[in-house]
């Protein structure tokens, strides 16, 4: 993949209505883009947060990271696609 922006490509991994972690989404996108580094790390968990707080995403659960999987003594957060989040990623993951 690599091609579409990131905010495309993290709705149209959630389209399957799976709940996911952020750290996962974080791996997954890293390995497709080519992406390293905390920053990196910290932009992609930004665009999971812009899309909960647009309304795309629901944040289901959260925990402190107490094993540094995403990283260590932070949130993690459990976000599913929303109703909203199908029908805008219906539009924009289109190919």
């Amino acid at each position: 993949m690599g091609e579409r922006p990131l905010k495309i490509r993290i709705l149209e991994i959630f389209k399957d209505g799976q709940p996911r972690w952020n750290y996962e989404i974080v791996d997954m996108i890293f390995k497709e883009y080519g992406m390293t580094g905390n920053y990196d790390r910290d932009l992609i968990n930004f665009d999971l947060i812009e899309l909960a707080s647009g309304g795309m995403l629901s944040d289901l659960e959260q925990k402190v990271d107490a094993k540094g999987v995403y990283k260590k003594d932070f949130l993690l957060h459990k976000y599913v696609i929303t109703d909203f989040g199908k029908e805008k990623a219906d539009g924009a993951c289109a190919n």
